[in-house]
């Protein structure tokens, strides 16, 4: 099993029950929405996304690991995902389940994780992400690890009501490996 270990956290495969963990904490910031998202996910659903984790994995398309505390606790996931090894691209998701583990560094410890591990166990030549224009701290922190924005997809999301464009960031190894 992998587990990549940085500074308070870890990164480490995803077990069933973590899944089911992540489900019963996820919450939603009403007060700062960044990301569309499902309502009333239910076991059954993490039982099902456990299943789809599984089979990604095993298609060589998308690597999801858990972020968990060093105490063994599961706060959020990391994936890298749409894998395409011909050229060694793909794009980078994050997610934290609780409001209360956002905005304390541990995305950002685990983003360098993953881009570390991808650049140089995977070698990926070419990581991206894409988010909302209205996710300021995600912008910030992709800015921070060296991601430059590429372009913009205009009125492309319908969010809040209204249509918002999606940023599209990347990170090349050779920039990374400046950084």
């Amino acid at each position: 099993m992998i587990k990549l270990q940085g500074t308070g956290i870890y990164l480490a495969a995803l077990e069933r029950r973590d899944c089911k963990k992540l489900s019963d904490d996820n919450e939603y910031d009403f007060n700062n929405p960044v990301e569309p998202t499902l309502f009333g996910w239910s076991v059954e659903n993490s039982d099902e996304w456990f299943d789809e984790i599984q089979r990604l994995l095993k298609s060589d398309t998308n690597i999801r690991l858990g972020i968990f505390l060093n105490n063994g606790t599961v706060i959020g996931d990391i994936a890298l995902q749409g894998i395409d090894r011909r050229n060694r691209s793909c794009s980078l998701g994050i997610g934290m389940a609780k409001i209360e583990n956002q905005n304390k560094g541990y995305g950002t410890r685990a983003l360098r994780l993953i881009l570390e591990y991808g650049f140089n166990n995977q070698g990926f030549e070419r990581i991206t992400a894409t988010t909302l224009e209205i996710n300021i701290p995600t912008q910030k922190v992709l800015e921070k690890l060296g991601f430059i924005l590429e372009g913009r997809e205009r009125k492309a999301t319908y969010f809040k009501g209204r249509k918002i464009d999606n940023l599209n960031y990347s990170l090349l190894v050779d920039e990374y490996n400046r950084n």
